[in-house]
């Protein structure tokens, strides 16, 4: 199930339990995030300040996650984030608020 992700299309992979998964801020994935998170311009704001919570980072991704292994659940998916460390994370959110700002 591993795919590759297509920076003209606005995406980002993420590796999770050995799968590569694609995110990707497309209008439903956003729409639904902003209806957990609440206002993304205040979302960017608070990464902006650096004060993105860790649940507030997993919710954007698990949104803007593309086609997921039926057993990767959110918790699971939660885990695994927190796992690779911000090290690896904090790219992958980059070029996703990127892309929000951006509009792609």
């Amino acid at each position: 199930m591993s795919a590759s992700a297509n920076p003209v299309r606005g995406e980002a992979e993420l590796r999770i339990a050995g799968e590569t998964i694609v995110l990707r801020p497309s209008f439903a994935a956003l729409v639904a995030a902003e209806g957990e998170l609440g206002s993304l311009f205040a979302l960017v704001e608070r990464a902006a300040a650096g004060a993105l919570s860790l649940g507030e980072l997993v919710a954007l991704f698990w949104h803007c996650r593309g086609e997921t292994p039926a057993a990767i659940t959110r918790e699971h998916f939660g885990e695994a984030v927190v796992g690779q460390g911000l090290a690896q994370t904090t790219p992958v959110l980059r070029l996703l608020l990127g892309q929000i700002l951006a509009g792609r």
